[in-house]
């Protein structure tokens, strides 16, 4: 289950009202630093980026690839743990406006997390530590920590035990 707080809203669909919502200012300034912070190389320069001008919260050693795209609109809501790969051209959305109202949810990404390529997370969502999330997942709920989950809806094809079997079974026939 996904935890959004619903707004309703009346008239034209939510996304008409996207200013009554949020600040064409602060949408403007954090698509130019998230389309600065898409195209650098330097990791740490995302970071600092991310950190300093969106008030996202990101733990050390965390590694945004390539094209990846925080939410526009409220990238604060964002939390990444440390040592978490964020792969390329992930979308990390707080936001849904939808026709009759939108909604605003905490994304939390755990620790030592990888998230492969092209993969979208929606809002309201927590990313266990230790989890695995492939590449081009919808992930449209919670990932239990240390988790191995694919697909489009998301689904889980390993848990934590199931891994950590496997895990066990290749280092005895290393």
């Amino acid at each position: 289950m996904r935890r959004t707080e619903r707004y309703p809203v009346k008239g034209a669909s939510s996304l008409w009202q996207i200013y009554k919502t949020v600040s064409f200012w602060k949408v403007a300034k954090t698509f130019i630093v998230i389309q600065t912070a898409r195209y650098t190389p330097f990791l740490s320069m995302k970071n600092w980026l991310f950190r300093t001008f969106l008030k996202m919260k990101i733990g050390d050693k965390t590694a945004f690839a390539l094209m990846v795209m925080p939410d526009t609109m409220f990238p604060e809501r964002i939390q990444v743990g440390s040592n978490t790969i964020i792969g390329y051209n992930t979308t990390i959305l707080a936001h849904e406006y939808l026709i009759e109202e939108y909604r605003l949810g905490d994304v939390i990404i755990g620790d030592r997390v990888m998230i492969g390529a092209n993969s979208t997370i929606l809002p309201g969502v927590i990313i266990g530590d230790d989890a695995i999330v492939s590449a081009a997942t919808l992930v449209n709920r919670d990932v239990p920590a240390g988790a191995f989950v694919g697909g489009n809806p998301m689904q889980i094809i390993y848990t934590k035990e199931q891994m950590e079997a496997k895990k066990s079974i290749n280092s005895k026939n290393s």
